[in-house]
């Protein structure tokens, strides 16, 4: 029995900034790091002692920091995988999200919605963003490892369930499984039929001990 376990990185700068993240190397708040503590708290109390867990993370600064936190409750190492960053914006990242806002040309409800051009200089198409994190998400998956935990963005978190649901890349420009910051999901593939649930999406439970602590 496969269990993985996708992280989406708590609150961090740029939320609190009000600007735009993507591949802006924001860093956890406060607040953030104690839902990260409180994230990796969760997932100890999850996985069986003496199992097996491989971590895995976006490289950048709040995702690195959020995967550390649960590092430290497993004893593992956390691997770095720029291709599990969140999308990037090009010249919109670190800039108030009202001039991401004016500028962003939103895709058509029919016709080409992949390699559509939000219209913001150097920004990463839904193709290419959903091409790296399918291909990280695969490759993660080669491993027989029973428990697998992934630190990565709100977005991003749509294409790894896609790729986890084997959806065709090609379909999945209409995809959005969006969840919170500092949620978990969960997701289990059985040993008999090797069907792959969807366990639970978007887990912020977790955090409502994180606020009162």
């Amino acid at each position: 029995m496969r269990t993985l376990y996708v992280v989406t990185h708590p609150e961090a700068t740029h939320h609190v900034e009000g600007v735009v993240g993507g591949w802006h190397d924001s860093k956890l708040t406060p607040a953030g790091v104690r839902a990260a503590l409180s994230i990796a708290q969760t997932l100890r109390a999850q996985v069986p002692n003496g199992a097996q867990v491989e971590l895995f993370s976006s490289d950048l600064r709040r995702t690195l920091r959020t995967a550390e936190k649960v590092a430290e409750l497993f004893g593992v190492k956390p691997m770095m995988d720029r291709r599990l960053r969140e999308k990037s914006y090009g010249e919109a990242e670190g800039k108030p999200q009202e001039w991401l806002d004016r500028r962003f040309v939103p895709p058509p409800a029919a016709g080409e919605r992949m390699d559509h051009d939000e219209g913001v200089e150097g920004s990463e198409t839904k193709a290419a963003w959903a091409q790296r994190i399918y291909a990280a998400t695969d490759e993660i998956l080669q491993s027989p490892c029973e428990h697998q935990i992934i630190v990565t963005h709100g977005g991003s978190l749509t294409f790894v369930v896609a790729s986890w649901i084997k959806m065709p890349i090609e379909s999945a420009g209409y995809a959005s499984f969006r969840a919170p910051a500092g949620s978990i999901t969960t997701l289990r593939e059985d040993d008999f039929f090797h069907n792959r649930q969807v366990v639970s999406l978007g887990d912020t439970r977790h955090l409502h001990s994180a606020k009162t602590g």
